[in-house]
């Protein structure tokens, strides 16, 4: 071992409480990244390659009933590569054990063989025999959420008609990695079966015989999506076609899509800051070394050790911390990753185990971590080559000294001697003292964003939400009934009121703008559902017009006032104009409101409902469920108490987790930032300070000098990391997709007390630390040291 490695061991030992602050820090910037890029690469590769091994379609289009010979022309369309029409129904399973009934789908498969697009991936049992009437394969997230598997009966409402069904198989689809039912704000993998059964089997309950109602299409490679949108919907159109869409907008990817999005947001924003942290450390310790060091630096200079030898002595310290580093924050980000990678299973569904850590992702994230460290240490080792040996042998120059703001302005008297000294010490090294602050600040606003967007979500559903949805009860019809419906709920023996809202199904287009929406009819007034704008300002749909959310307007270039055409997609089909009457600001989708009266004119129909609202007797409400069990039209009955319930369930333990992390990784920065300061500050000025206590000084008061521009670092950088985690988590917000979700930004007082008390238990828990070395001074041996 040369005598520079004996040097570097020596040095590593010495230095142990810093080297070890630091790797931790960088360790969470490391765990940071690859917990998050790999859960990030695990996603989207398990969904490319289950997409392309069970031929996931590139466009799905709605309708009425179409004959089948129409898909031979959707398949005549240029770039459309194949057509696949089937049978798809919306229906009721009434489970014995369950008070509520469950919302159902079937979707028809081919009677032999498997379906030649969104082909099923059989976790268990097979698929239905061809000629049989009773089996069907059902989603394996519902199978699981109620202990179902092959050889069980599942009773179900086809049509009015109440069958029960045995199940042969459980199974995967690419169209529902996430199932989602689009009637629930939030996925509830309990209360929504998918049901595959034969064609020959679907069809005749539901008068399909020889036609489809959904049809998914395959492009060609180098196909135009949007031509062929434009030609599935000029083919369907006279069939009573819903508006075709892409790969892009299908619930389930976009749900997925979503995700991924966020993901690769977090994994750009929090890597960041922990690396920027721990490259200012490194730059405070091995500035501190460098300064220390100077007389030996000359020595080795002037035995013969060149520029570069030397250089490359102090990058090894640097590169043992990253070592370090790279080894906790591995191990850590895999357990993460596989931790993170296992809550998206539970909810995004693929064949096989979505999680892996590649060799290239460990080996680019440690590189840019020592790319990281390097940076932060180049200034000093540069220092270190270009200083000629009879300059280091010298003590360094003095800082310049002068008086303070404060002492100019005579207020130092007031604050006394050892304030006036902490004042001086952070008016000397400005800008030490502003990184200083800043990495604390940094770890702050860690928590902040670590836990805003359950405070929103905990704001949107505790507050907002019940304030909107006052019902107990939401049924969802078949489809859109007679208004009477209301009424005959409204006799059910426990129900106090039943509201029924319509919802009609729309493009709205302005000029070549469109979306497509839905126009909701309420009553007037309501009762049980109101509209608050900005989730506070209770407003009601104009006497004519429309009351249009923020967002699609903003979308479509409209303004209170402006005329818009909508495509009726049910009825007559017709497009009519309408004027956009005012404005909602709302956390959910994109949608406008009318009044029911309104609306029907509007529409051209006699007055009709497409979901009922109950309030119900607390006592009786067994009974009107079991009631609403019973009757054919209902596909669906949840409640608002059901939602809030669902998302704390699926949110809960990722939120405490991830709070537990992050706060774990705020405080790691903090003392990080703290303990180096002190140390260094302790070293640098000892001799000071032990020439303080010799002076009669006692050990509070020389602590108050040492530890004073810590306890300001940390009252500094604790407001100012608030206000950078209010900005961070503003910044993520905006970046979740606006036309799903305008992300509600609130951050609870906790969470910033939370934050606060962090870093402020950090600085405490580093000042002690230090304390206990000041203690410890050597007075003797101080003084003794050379300038």
């Amino acid at each position: 071992m040369s005598m520079l490695e004996r040097k570097l061991v020596r040095d590593l030992v010495r230095l142990k409480g810093q080297v070890a602050t630091i790797a931790i820090v960088l360790a969470c910037g490391i765990m940071a990244m690859v917990m998050l890029r790999s859960t990030y690469g695990s996603l989207l590769e398990a969904r490319d390659a289950y997409y392309a091994d069970y031929r996931f379609g590139d466009v799905f289009a709605r309708v009425q009933r179409a004959p089948d010979a129409i898909a031979l022309r959707l398949e005549a369309i240029p770039g459309v590569a194949r057509a696949y029409p089937r049978v798809v129904e919306d229906v009721m399973v009434p489970l014995a054990d369950d008070p509520d009934p469950v919302a159902g789908r079937i979707v028809s498969i081919p009677d032999i063989g498997e379906p030649p697009l969104c082909a099923l991936y059989l976790r268990a049992g097979r698929l239905p025999q061809a000629g049989t009437k009773d089996e069907i394969v059902i989603l394996e997230q519902f199978a699981t959420a109620r202990n179902i598997g092959p050889g069980d009966a599942l009773p179900v409402v086809m049509n009015g008609r109440l069958r029960n069904l045995r199940v042969v198989g459980i199974a995967l689809s690419p169209e529902y990695v996430l199932a989602l039912s689009g009637r629930d704000a939030v996925a509830d993998v309990s209360r929504f079966v998918v049901m595959w059964m034969p064609r020959s089997a679907v069809a005749p309950p539901f008068l399909m015989d020889g036609a489809f109602n959904d049809v998914v299409v395959q492009l060609a490679p180098g196909a135009s999506e949007p031509a062929v949108l434009a030609a599935v919907d000029a083919e369907l159109a006279r069939y009573g076609g819903f508006h075709a869409v892409g790969r892009d907008k299908q619930m389930s990817n976009y749900a997925l899509s979503g995700e991924l999005e966020q993901l690769a947001s977090l994994a750009l924003i929090l890597p960041i800051i922990f690396l920027a942290v721990a490259a200012f450390l490194v730059n405070v310790v091995v500035s501190r070394l460098v300064f220390l060091e100077r007389v030996q630096i000359a020595v080795l200079k002037a035995l013969g050790f060149t520029n570069g030898r030397i250089a490359r002595h102090y990058l090894g310290l640097v590169a043992l911390i990253v070592g370090i580093a790279a080894v906790l924050g591995l191990a850590a980000g895999a357990w993460s990753g596989a931790w993170m990678s296992g809550i998206y299973a539970a909810f995004y569904r693929f064949p096989k185990p979505a999680h892996h850590l590649s060799f290239a992702l460990a080996a680019g994230t440690v590189a840019i971590g020592l790319v990281a460290a390097i940076a932060g240490a180049l200034g000093a080792v540069l220092r270190v080559a270009r200083m000629p040996p009879a300059e280091a042998m010298r003590p360094p120059t003095p800082l310049s000294y002068r008086r303070s703001l404060l002492e100019r302005l005579g207020l130092s008297s007031l604050i006394g001697a050892s304030a006036t000294m902490v004042v001086r010490e952070i008016v000397r090294r400005p800008v030490r003292f502003l990184f200083s602050t800043v990495g604390i600040a940094m770890g702050v606003s860690i928590v902040i964003m670590g836990r805003f967007s359950w405070d929103s979500f905990d704001r949107v559903f505790d507050d907002q939400f019940v304030r909107e949805q006052q019902e107990d009860l939401i049924v969802g019809l078949d489809r859109a009934r007679p208004a009477r419906a209301v009424r005959e709920l409204a006799h059910i023996p426990g129900v106090l009121t039943a509201e029924g809202q319509r919802m009609v199904p729309v493009r709205f287009r302005a000029g070549a703008r469109y979306r497509d929406s839905a126009l909701f009819g309420m009553p007037d007034p309501p009762v049980l559902r109101h509209l608050l704008d900005h989730g506070e300002v209770l407003v009601t749909p104009p006497t004519d017009g429309v009351l249009m959310t923020d967002q699609l307007a903003e979308d479509l270039g409209l303004a209170v006032g402006d005329p818009v055409d909508v495509e009726i997609l049910e009825g007559d089909w017709a497009t009519r104009t309408l004027v956009v009457s005012g404005l909602i600001d709302e956390t959910f989708g994109l949608q406008a409101y009318a009044r029911s009266e309104w609306l029907d004119r509007f529409v051209r129909s006699e007055p009709r409902v497409t979901t009922v609202l109950l309030e119900v007797e607390a006592d009786r409400a067994d009974d009107v469920r079991a009631r609403l069990k019973e009757l054919p039209a209902v596909v669906g009955v949840t409640s608002t108490q059901r939602i809030i319930d669902n998302y704390r369930k699926q949110t809960g333990e990722t939120m405490l987790t991830i709070t537990i992390i992050l706060t774990l990784s705020a405080a790691a920065i903090a003392v990080g930032v703290v303990y180096n300061n002190a140390r260094i500050a302790l070293s640098m000025r000892g001799r000071d300070l032990a020439t303080l206590r010799v002076l009669g000084f006692t050990r509070r008061e020389i602590s108050s000098v040492l530890l004073g521009e810590l306890g300001v670092q940390v009252l500094l950088g604790v407001p100012l990391g608030l206000y950078l985690g209010y900005w961070l988590a503003r910044m993520f917000a905006a970046a979740v997709d606006p036309e799903f979700m305008r992300f509600p930004l609130y951050i609870a007082p906790r969470t910033y007390a939370l934050a606060a008390a962090v870093a402020l238990i950090a600085g405490v828990i580093s000042a002690l630390l230090v304390r206990r070395k000041l203690d410890r001074l050597d007075l003797v041996a101080v003084l003794k040291a050379s300038e």
